[in-house]
């Protein structure tokens, strides 16, 4: 989609496009204690129905099949489709606030620490108008918004946390308010417990057109200001003004532990030493947009720029040579040109997310020699932004909100277990026949799952459409299986004779079927259910074992 980050009517002069070092502005000023404008959401019932389930589930990757090669180029049949790497699931979406006159809020940025998520929100056009949401992630089957602050007068482009305190950076019309001094604003926010304090938020002023970005960074708050802006290092402590340096539309903020380097629409990247003097420069001509969101991530010893229509850029961080571009991978036919453009990039291990707008969240894998494309995830909304940390990505997806999903990787202690198993590699349509005995392990995506004999699947699958275990068969799965989306529910039947044995987490967007004489145990004493459905249970059937029922429906 295009920029939320809209221009505005300002009342600054020009300031050179040159970038240079220079004291703290008399322009920036700390404010107390103005919370005319900001409202706390007192109603409970309301946040908890923030939470949507509807689309929770199994997501598909939609392969560029120039890429992956994964699909059959000769019969075209279904059957002769390989099961996909990266099993995802969505958990949930967080519905963007509204309230009286803030219906059009959007999500901008996500920060992530602990049990905790922390979304920011503005409003596309020219009203100021934002949120914040507090969100426990804590129990990943049950999501909790626990504050929510609404914004009067400002949009909120970018969110950090810190040692118990929210920093957003974002835009404020200047000429309207009593206390700012400029259009681009930073404030930091008490947060205990999952609740956010207002009673005493300090707030600074820089100047450009509108705040972009904000990343702590040691004991300082840095924060870019669009066009006609600023970097400027705040110390965290009362965001007192340590040191500025002018651009001429800085988008975005990055560090790696060493350095900083900082994304100018008008240039490309600069990096910089803890004086804010440029060491050296990588020169880009894409464009970027007018006040759109951007971003950059270093990735090992390369650093990655969102360069709108281009896709990602990489190019090493130390020479600054151009590494390769990472093109955007759709081109849905109902969106318009602009919208399908590269806003924000993450980093996870080996793999490689990219919110394009309008074109989805791609996921790419990266190695020590290049980057290839696996796929576009399958979600709703316009991504502006992407998150990740440990086994979970977050999205924030325009008016579709905060989306959570799970990446569903095998932990280490499974690995080690089932490391003398064969890793499955075949058809996407996993069938086991009366007499076979089999047992994989690994991390698939199925279409389907059928057991006439006996099955042992241990790793992390998820199975779009439905899983059958057949008379007297056996299906042992270790570790994770999510079967079923929730707005197109699918069932797990067990029938006569059969056995299902569990020891990890299952999920069923759908019914679990218990036929005559099936039954299905649980090992352990850690295993989790989480059934979107019903359990149906004809005469004989058995369930053993010890389990957490997350939705109380057995």
């Amino acid at each position: 989609m295009k920029s939320n980050l809209s221009v505005r009517k300002v009342w600054f002069l020009s300031i050179a496009a040159s970038f240079f070092a220079a004291s703290c502005s008399d322009e920036t000023t700390i404010f107390e204690n103005p919370e005319d404008n900001l409202v706390s959401e007192t109603d409970q019932s309301k946040l908890d129905n923030s939470i949507s389930f509807e689309r929770a589930g199994v997501l598909d990757i939609f392969e560029d099949p120039s890429v992956s090669g994964k699909r059959s180029s000769i019969t075209g049949k279904d059957e002769e489709e390989q099961a996909g790497d990266y099993p995802l699931s969505l958990v949930a979406q967080i519905e963007p606030p509204t309230f009286t006159n803030g219906q059009n809020l959007a999500a901008t940025h996500v920060a992530l620490d602990g049990d905790y998520g922390y979304v920011s929100y503005n409003t596309v056009g020219l009203d100021y108008v934002g949120a914040i949401d507090v969100i426990n992630i804590s129990d990943p089957t049950s999501p909790r918004v626990t504050s929510r602050v609404y914004y009067t007068n400002a949009d909120l482009n970018s969110i950090a946390y810190d040692n118990g305190y929210i920093y957003v950076a974002g835009g404020v019309d200047a000429e309207q308010s009593v206390t700012a001094t400029a259009n681009s604003l930073v404030a930091k926010i008490a947060v205990s417990g999952g609740r956010m304090n207002i009673s005493n938020i300090t707030y600074g002023f820089q100047e450009g057109f509108n705040a972009t970005d904000v990343r702590i960074i040691n004991n300082n708050v840095v924060v870019t200001s669009g066009q006609d802006g600023f970097v400027v290092v705040y110390d965290k402590n009362d965001l007192s003004v340590l040191n500025e340096a002018a651009f001429s539309d800085l988008r975005s903020v990055a560090y790696n532990g060493n350095e900083m380097a900082v994304l100018d629409a008008a240039q490309g990247v600069s990096f910089l030493d803890q004086n804010l003097n440029t060491t050296r420069s990588i020169a880009i001509d894409s464009d970027f947009g007018i006040d759109a969101k951007r971003t950059l991530d270093f990735l090992n010893d390369n650093i990655v720029v969102s360069e709108g229509t281009r896709g990602a850029g990489v190019y090493n961080a130390n020479s600054g040579s151009f590494v390769e571009y990472l093109p955007i991978l759709t081109s849905p036919e109902n969106a318009e040109p602009g919208e399908i453009v590269t806003n924000g990039v993450a980093v996870n291990e080996n793999v490689l997310l990219m919110a394009n707008g309008a074109g989805g969240l791609s996921l790419s894998e990266t190695n020590d020699d290049n980057t290839v494309g696996v796929g576009v995830i399958e979600l709703t909304g316009s991504i502006n932004y992407v998150a990740t940390k440990g086994d979970y990505i977050f999205a924030a997806s325009g008016k579709q909100g905060f989306q959570i999903i799970k990446l569903n990787r095998p932990d280490d202690s499974l690995v080690t277990r089932c490391e003398d198993l064969n890793a499955y590699s075949g058809s996407s349509y996993l069938n086991v026949n009366i007499d076979d005995t089999v047992a994989y392990r690994g991390s698939k995506r199925f279409n389907n799952i059928n057991v006439g004999g006996n099955l042992l699947l241990c790793g992390s699958w998820t199975v779009r459409d439905g899983v059958n275990v057949n008379a007297d068969g056996l299906f042992e799965m270790n570790g994770t299986l999510v079967v079923g989306r929730n707005n197109r529910q699918r069932n797990v039947t067990i029938n006569s004779g059969a056995t299902l044995r569990v020891e990890g987490n299952l999920t069923i967007y759908g019914d679990l079927i218990l036929n005559d004489g099936a039954s299905i145990e649980f090992i352990g004493d850690d295993s989790v259910v989480n059934i979107f459905g019903r359990v149906t249970r004809a005469a004989n059937t058995t369930i053993e074992g010890t389990f957490r029922d997350v939705r109380d429906v057995f």
